[in-house]
C-alpha cells in the first residue's frame, strides 16, 4: 500500500492597512490570482516528494515577478528614487541560510539569497558585491526598468508631496514583504522571504527581511517563519528565532509562541504578521494589521487564499 506523502505550504505577500475600501476589485482579483500562482508551484514540488527549501523558493520566485508585491518587480522605490532589494533563505535541516540586501539587477533575489548559501563561504552580502557574486553565479539579470511600475513611482511622489524630513517614510506598510514557509513529506521546514523595503528608505535602510532571526527563519527543532511589516520592531523583537525558541526550548505549541512574540512586537510599536510551519505538518498565520495576502495548501487537498482580517 502507498501512504500519501504529508506536507504544507504557506505564504504571505505583505500586511499592512488592508481593508475592501482601500483595495479596489482589479488589484483584489490580481493579488490572488498571484498568491494562488504561488501556491502552485510550491505545492507542485511538495506533492511530488520535494524539498520544502525548493518549494518555498519556487513560491516566492513567482511573487517576485508580480507588481502586486513589493518584492522583485513592483518593488517600492528608495527615497533616492532606486531599487534596492533584500531576500533570505534558510534551510531548518541545517539552518544553513543565505541573505542578500540592496541588490538591483538580479530577477529573482530569492535565488541570489539561495546562491549564497550554497555557493559561498558566507551567509550575508550586500550591494555591489552581491550584484558581482549573482553575475559570477549567472544567475538571470534584469534592469531598472523590470522592477520599476508606474504605481510604485506614483507612491513615492505622493509621499514627498505630502510630507518632508523625517516624515517621508511609509509607516502603512500597504505594499509588503513576499514570504514562504513549508513543511515537506520528510518532516523538514524551510523559510524564504523577499522585499524591496519601504517607499522613501534613506541611507541604505535594511529591514527584517534578509535579517536570520528576525524577518526569516527555519529549524527543523522547532519552525520555519517568515514576517512582514514594520521591520524595524521585527529586528528588535529577533521575531523569527523568538518563536522556534519557545516552541524548542519553552514547549509551547506554535500558535501560542506566535501570537506571543506578535504582541512583543506590538507593545515595541510595532504591526506586522508572520506565517509559520512546524515540522509536523501545522501551518499557521497571524498578524496585528487589518489585513495580510496570504495563501495556504496541504496535502488533505485544503487550499485557501485570503487577504482580509475578517476572511476565515
Amino acid at each position: 500500500m502507498t501512504i500519501p506523502l504529508r506536507w504544507s505550504l504557506m505564504i504571505h505577500g505583505g500586511a499592512g492597512q488592508l481593508a475592501r475600501d482601500v483595495i479596489d476589485n482589479a488589484y483584489d482579483a490580481a493579488a490572488r490570482a498571484a498568491l494562488s500562482r504561488a501556491l502552485d508551484a510550491g505545492t507542485a514540488i511538495l506533492a511530488a516528494g520535494g524539498a520544502a527549501l525548493d518549494a518555498v523558493a519556487a513560491a516566492v520566485a513567482v511573487l517576485e515577478d508580480d507588481p502586486s508585491f513589493n518584492a522583485g518587480r513592483g518593488a517600492v522605490f528608495t527615497y533616492d528614487g532606486a531599487i534596492e532589494l533584500d531576500a533570505a533563505i534558510m534551510d531548518g535541516r541545517d539552518r544553513r541560510a543565505g541573505a542578500v540586501a540592496a541588490v538591483s539587477a538580479t530577477r529573482h533575489p530569492v535565488a541570489l539569497a539561495r546562491a549564497v548559501m550554497e555557493h559561498s563561504p558566507h551567509v550575508f552580502l550586500a550591494g555591489r558585491g552581491a550584484d558581482i557574486f549573482s553575475a559570477e553565479q549567472g544567475l538571470e539579470q534584469a534592469d531598472a526598468d523590470w522592477f520599476a511600475t508606474p504605481e510604485r513611482r506614483a507612491q513615492l511622489d505622493a509621499m514627498k508631496a505630502r510630507a518632508s524630513g523625517a516624515g517621508w517614510f511609509d509607516v502603512d506598510m500597504k505594499y509588503g514583504t513576499v514570504g514562504a514557509v513549508a513543511c515537506d513529506a520528510q518532516g523538514h521546514v524551510a523559510a524564504a522571504t523577499s522585499t524591496g523595503g519601504v517607499t522613501g528608505k534613506r541611507w541604505g535602510r535594511i529591514g527584517d527581511s534578509p535579517v536570520i532571526g528576525a524577518g526569516t527563519y527555519a529549524d527543523d527543532r522547532s519552525c520555519a517563519v517568515s514576517a512582514t511589516g514594520s521591520g524595524e520592531f521585527f529586528i528588535r523583537e529577533s521575531v523569527g528565532h523568538e518563536i522556534g525558541a519557545r516552541i524548542r526550548l519553552l514547549g509551547e505549541e506554535a500558535g501560542e509562541a506566535t501570537a506571543t512574540v506578535l504582541a512583543g512586537v506590538r507593545d515595541l510599536g510595532g504591526t506586522g504578521g508572520v506565517i509559520v510551519a512546524t515540522p509536523d505538518g501545522q501551518v499557521l498565520w497571524h498578524f496585528n494589521t487589518s489585513g495580510m495576502f496570504r495563501g495556504r495548501a496541504d496535502s488533505s487537498g485544503a487550499r485557501r487564499v485570503a487577504i482580509y482580517g475578517d476572511e476565515a
